[in-house]
């Protein structure tokens, strides 16, 4: 089983839309996929028509049993997409009390890495939907991956998210003593604008061995397929943005077996 996290400090860069198209593609290649949700926003919840505010169940349901010191079978939290192969392990608001309530407790940086290892024989791949903030939820994410996939908005204010999402990175690596490859995906990107030519040439330059060498196009297939509840590969699998992500996914899964030196040791 392999564990892919989706992360950046800054939100409204793509990390749900490219979570969940990945993951589409992935189990349209016969792939057993679970996609995970551990934003309180739960936008990859509810884009599934699960309600964040109402779940009984969640992810959060794995870091209560932890803080009560019970067991749970984290294959009980896991509901259907209504694609065949795609799964999904959905979030709830009270992810969002979670730095709060956890404090000083030990074991608490683990919890989502425990929980997936107890999944491995029925999954090929898991993939983490991360909140734009540090904090516990984001180490479980880095702690129980194996890659992390940064997409960056081609504009100005989120190449600063990009810059304290790789200053995070740093710290927490460099407290576990590994090294996690990562690849940043350019997103968002406009042929119609300077803003987003000087961008990518920005992540060019800065970032040449780590950014991956295609950019994901503004697509309005991706609104109206999160609109339908459907992952864009079904809603509409020839479109620019989906085969600009089926790019992404083979480079992805060819660097899996021939590492590159996308990695950051802590």
């Amino acid at each position: 089983m392999r564990v892919w996290t989706i992360a950046n400090q800054k939100g409204g860069v793509g990390k749900t839309t490219t979570t969940v198209t990945l993951g589409g593609l992935l189990a349209s290649w016969g792939l057993r996929t679970l996609l995970v949700d551990i934003d309180p926003h739960g936008s990859m919840t509810s884009y599934f028509r699960y309600d964040p505010d109402s779940l009984e169940h969640s992810t959060y349901s794995l870091f209560r049993a932890k803080m009560d010191k019970e067991q749970l079978d984290p294959h009980e939290l896991i509901r259907d997409t209504g694609t065949d192969g795609l799964q999904l392990l959905p979030a709830s608001m009270a992810l969002a009390t979670l730095d709060r309530q956890s404090g000083r407790l030990e074991g608490m940086g683990l919890v989502l890495k425990q929980a997936l290892n107890t999944l491995s024989d029925r999954f090929d791949y898991v993939l983490i939907d991360c909140p734009p903030m540090l904090g516990v939820l984001m180490v479980n994410a880095l702690a129980a991956c194996e890659r992390l996939i940064m997409p960056v908005q081609t504009e100005f204010l989120a190449l600063k998210g990009l810059e304290r999402m790789l200053h995070t990175l740093k710290m927490i690596l460099r407290s576990q003593e590994v090294a996690l490859p990562y690849t940043i995906v350019p997103t968002f990107f406009d042929r119609r604008t300077k803003a987003s030519f000087d961008s990518l040439n920005f992540l060019q330059e800065q970032y040449p061995e780590m950014l991956w060498d295609g950019v994901i196009p503004v697509d309005t297939k991706f609104r109206e397929s999160s609109k339908a509840g459907i992952p864009p590969t079904l809603y509409s699998p020839n479109s620019h943005g989906v085969l600009a992500y089926a790019k992404l996914l083979e480079f992805l899964h060819n660097s899996e077996h021939t590492p590159s030196g996308q990695e950051m040791v802590g």
